[in-house]
């Protein structure tokens, strides 16, 4: 066979997938149909981070019309097993919790019902009898040995410790040992598409059906089988054509899946659950946190000889398959870029009470690279050296690959001192280093970072046991490689279609694939149709199928390649056999099929491939009939950890080399980024427009993971970016448009030569961020400044490094103090006065009234005393997506009437706690009486999860809004003569003004 003159492969060819996409015809989860008589599900979720679950009782819940069942934990425990990991720790974890809870948002029960309103209804229904426990809330509490710990058949909040040592120890008397101890912080991607779920129980003897927009991997899929306690082949999982984003997030859908089949199971019908935004930023998942203190061990000229890493990782409440992922994607990799000759590790897990982790863009990465990219700054400072010439003496070298290192990663290609000049050259082509000279010189804050990194892609399956020891190992059996697998055919008009076991979110895989084939079979890509909609009982599929770990241009696009190349082949064969010549003489370009030398012999592609279809008696002697290839890969040279527990924990290595300048505004602590240039080698690139697409968006994440993105958490656990209003994220607005520079080194080890592209500014981004943001402040602090910089570099934190205070909030005339009880989650304050047109005794009686008092109160349902000046209350809070019925205890205390008094608060309900406790001074005025109050209180579960930036308006909002009801209480009809401290708002004036007006045009 001959090569077509025409390659498509290279070429930025516009998306196949964006036709149906633009035409509203998406095939996402929430818009496949579902069986007649599917119900709805909606998940209860703890309130508190850590807590002995007493009770819980649904009674009213099922009472309530609509609702079908309830899940419990009895349920649960009675139909499935807790998910399997791989650390051998006695940590049982199920969808629900069982006998604690140990993280705001883990599932307590499931409510089934006709739709989502009946079932969200009832699950303020539900009550739940709680007995707190004092949390774990970071690393170094978990850490702490006086720490509660999590789990107590594990003895210790370290779940998983591990060392090792690789190569010689070097003679330390004629080295230098540098440090650096940094944090990397929690944080995640969040797709436009939150999780979907669609699950039926069909029977003991065809288990569960499932269709959920899980990306992979689906090694999970075992785990899930194995919780529902059923073969693998009673677990039949489809997956849909489009997802809107993954990022690597949605492979924690797997819970939710084993969670829905059990409601279907208890439910007797198919239920459907949608994930919403709050469940997927609260308990979805989560990056890991990690805390490294990272050395090296230095020659005098720059030369690093050895790396000793100190690494803890904060896996959450419970280690959730696949972690501990994270630490062990990157451990072969631990060296880097870097040519260096020892290396020792400390790896160290531990659970705190917050949301478990999973797989995240890039992960294991970023926390690598943070650490490795910012000791080699404090390197260069320590010893004076230029940052980008310490890189460059120690890079492996063109002439080395492929590189075996240290802790047995095989870095396949590259010439990374080439794609690091072409970089530089731009710097200095855009004058970035005469801008800095100049900025400095007028005393502002400019700096100039670099990151280098090699890009892991294509998973080494085996790589999770390293967590184990050679021994343990031994017992399971090796585990290693990636398989791949693609089918490639031709129907009976010709028609090419392409099936590949992989789950895009976005990337392009349709459009790549028809450029592959259609290279090979010489047709248009446009005739060909790839299906990537996966189904477990139909496709063909593996272990290591799914879409992670940049595998698709390098193990599945490859594998799609084999399998057209053998298709090509057998039509090939059959052609030569009818026209009796050599298949070598075959020639398939510009859709036909033709002899290389005999014009005569050619006829349209259509036609000779559904030969094998009409005329099957046609075919040579000895071919099976039928045009249809499934291909399976898997790389070679992946193996499993050896004994010394080197493992190679990916089959290619792309490399990112990073150049960011950026300002730091002194007044306000904003860091502006001027310029990003971002080199990439990622072997042979297969569609430029795609990889630079795929280039921007890692950049666009990690410029959020290092400006903007952070899970916050309370002292008490409680969970504090539940929305977007304070998990920030990158819009195109904040996100500059980076020069892209390519290299191109093929890797001899995919059968395209290309490597993964689309995590690489994950993980290089945040770090050459903040060691462009420590090189600005070297002017401002000294040349030992900021070793540890803490990310996202948020303009108080950054007014926080630069010794400065941050302004206070125009809104309030004092910043709120934090409350002695440190129960809850967030802290809030509200202060202001009303003037009301009565005495002070009239108002202080009005406050001791009950009957007054149930009318104050906004949202009161019922209030009734308690004893002396104590009351019990039924109260309905919105805040604004969140509304909770508490139940409260009030309390009037200090009174000195009529002049003051203390109103304090404490409440309960499903979706949370609250307490609080306010000062009221009243005083006399000409008109009346003006009431002072200052209000504080703290809030945890759900309803804290709307973050800071709603709570506080809201709790200056009710809280107003009550001592306002208390005026009307008190003076009847003279409410629109109030103030809260200020006029009435213009916009009220006028707004009023043209309700006149059009009332008067009306009559």
């Amino acid at each position: 066979m001959q090569t077509p003159s025409k390659s498509y492969l290279g070429q930025a060819l516009q998306r196949h997938e964006d036709a149906a996409l633009l035409r509203g015809r998406g095939a996402y989860a929430d818009d496949v149909g579902v069986k007649p008589g599917t119900l709805h599900a909606a998940v209860l979720r703890s309130s508190h981070a850590y807590a002995k679950v007493l009770g819980v009782d649904v009674r009213a819940a099922l009472a309530l019309p609509g609702v079908r069942a309830v899940l419990t934990a009895e349920d649960v425990m009675r139909w499935s097993a807790p998910f399997v990991v791989a650390v051998k720790q006695p940590l049982p974890y199920f969808p629900l919790a069982i006998d604690h809870v140990r993280y705001v948002g883990e599932p307590l029960a499931v409510v089934v019902a006709s739709d989502r309103y009946v079932a969200e209804d009832a699950l303020e229904l539900i009550e739940i009898t709680y007995e707190t426990l004092p949390p774990v809330a970071s690393i170094e509490a978990a850490l702490d040995k006086d720490a509660p710990i999590l789990h107590e058949a594990v003895g210790s909040n370290v779940v998983s410790e591990r060392h090792f040592s690789y190569g010689a120890p070097p003679d330390a008397a004629q080295l230098k040992r540098i440090s650096t101890t940094v944090h990397f912080p929690r944080n995640s991607c969040s797709p436009m598409e939150c999780g979907v779920v669609v699950a039926e129980y069909v029977g003991a003897d065809e288990g569960y059906e499932v269709l959920s927009n899980f990306m992979g991997p689906f090694s999970l899929h075992a785990v899930m089988a194995m919780a529902l306690k059923v073969p693998s082949n009673k677990l039949r999982h489809q997956v849909p054509r489009d997802s809107g984003g993954s990022f690597g997030v949605k492979q924690a859908v797997f819970t939710a899946v084993v969670l829905m089949c059990l409601a279907s199971r208890k439910a007797g019908a198919p239920v459907k659950w949608v994930e919403d935004r709050l469940e997927h930023l609260s308990a979805a998942t989560s990056a890991t946190a990690r805390l490294t203190t990272l050395s090296a061990d230095v020659q005098a000229d720059g030369k690093i000889v050895a790396l000793h890493w100190d690494q803890t990782d904060d896996v959450g409440a419970y280690l959730r398959a696949p972690e501990p992922a994270t630490f062990y994607r990157m451990h072969g990799a631990l060296s880097g870029a870097y040519d260096v000759a020892h290396l020792t590790a400390r790896n160290r897990v531990v659970v705190t009470n917050k949301t478990p982790t999973g797989l995240v863009r890039g992960f294991g990465g970023p926390q690598v690279y943070y650490a490795l990219e910012r000791l080699m700054d404090v390197v260069a400072l320590e010893l004076a050296i230029n940052p980008y010439e310490l890189r460059a003496r120690n890079w492996v070298k063109a002439e080395q690959f492929p590189y075996s290192a240290i802790a047995g990663a095989v870095l396949d290609s590259g010439n990374y001192h080439a794609l690091a000049r072409d970089v530089m050259d731009q710097a200095q082509a855009l004058g970035l280093y005469d801008k800095q000279a100049k900025a400095r010189a007028e005393g502002r804050l400019y700096g100039i970072g670099l990151a280098a990194i090699v890009e892991p892609s294509i998973s080494n399956m085996g790589y999770i046991t390293t967590v184990l020891s050679a021994e343990q190992r031994a017992k399971a059996g090796p585990k290693n490689g990636a398989i791949a697998t693609a089918t490639v055919g031709v129907d009976l008009l010709g028609g090419v279609n392409v099936v590949i076991a992989s789950a895009p979110a976005g990337q392009g895989h349709m459009t790549v694939c028809a450029q592959v084939v259609a290279d090979v079979l010489g047709v248009l890509p446009q005739d060909v149709t790839v299906n990537v909609e996966l189904d477990t009982a139909k496709d063909a599929w593996s272990v290591a199928s799914g879409n992670y770990s940049s595998r698709f241009a390098g193990a599945v696009a490859g594998t799609v390649h084999i399998a057209a190349t053998r298709l090509r082949d057998k039509l090939a064969a059959i052609v030569a056999a009818q026209w009796q010549c050599e298949a070598t003489d075959i020639v398939f370009e510009a859709g036909v099929v033709r002899h290389a030398s005999r014009t005569e012999l050619s006829h349209p592609f259509t036609r000779m491939a559904a030969l094998t279809h009409w005329a099957p008696a046609l075919l040579p002697d000895g071919m099976e009939p039928g045009l249809r290839v499934t291909a399976h890969w898997s790389p070679g040279v992946l193996s499993a950890p050896d004994a010394q527990d080197r493992v190679n924990t990916s089959a290619a290595y792309g490399f990112v080399f990073d150049l960011c300048a950026l300002e730091v505004d002194k007044a306000t602590g904003a860091v502006r980024i001027e310029h990003y240039i971002s080199g990439h080698d990622a072997g042979k690139i297969l569609n430029p427009a795609l990889a630079d697409g795929q280039i921007r968006g890692a950049f666009a994440q990690g410029i959020g993971a290092a400006l903007y993105e952070e899970f916050c958490y309370g002292e008490d656990g409680s969970f504090l970016s539940g929305t977007l209003a304070d998990y920030l994220m990158p819009t195109t607005c904040e996100v500059i448009d980076p020069i892209i520079i390519h290299q191109e080194t093929p890797s001899p080890f995919t059968p395209l030569g290309a490597k993964g592209l689309g995590e690489g500014n994950n993980m290089s981004t945040p770090v050459c961020v903040a060691n462009a943001f420590a090189d600005a402040l070297k002017t401002h602090t000294g040349a030992d400044a900021v070793p540890d910089v803490r990310l996202p570099l948020t303009p108080s934190r950054v007014l926080g490094m630069l010794g400065l205070e941050d302004p206070p909030s125009k809104k309030s005339p004092t910043q709120p103090q934090p409350v002695a009880q440190k129960s809850a989650g967030m802290n809030l304050q509200a202060q202001g006065e009303v003037d009301i047109p009565a005495t002070p005794q009239q108002v202080y009686d009005t406050l001791l009234n009950p009957q007054a008092l149930a009318r104050v109160i906004p949202g009161c349902h019922s209030l009734q005393a308690d004893g002396l000046n104590r009351y019990r209350a039924e109260v309905t809070v919105g805040v604004g997506f969140i509304k909770a019925r508490y139940t409260v205890q009030l309390q009037m205390s200090d009174l000195n009437p009529p002049h003051s008094l203390c109103l304090a608060g404490s409440g309960q309900s499903p979706m949370g706690t609250g307490a609080g406790q306010g000062q009221v001074r009243l005083a006399a005025t000409a008109t009346g009486t003006r009431l002072h109050y200052d209000y504080q209180a703290q809030v945890g579960g759900k309803v804290a999860m709307v973050g800071s930036r709603m709570l506080e308006g809201a709790s200056r909002l009710i809280i107003g809004q009550l001592f306002e009801s208390l005026a009307k209480q008190v003076h009847p009809g003279q409410s629109e003569s109030l103030s809260t401290g200020q006029q009435r708002p213009w916009w009220h004036k006028l707004l009023q003004a043209l309700l006149a007006i059009f009332k008067g045009g009306r009559t």
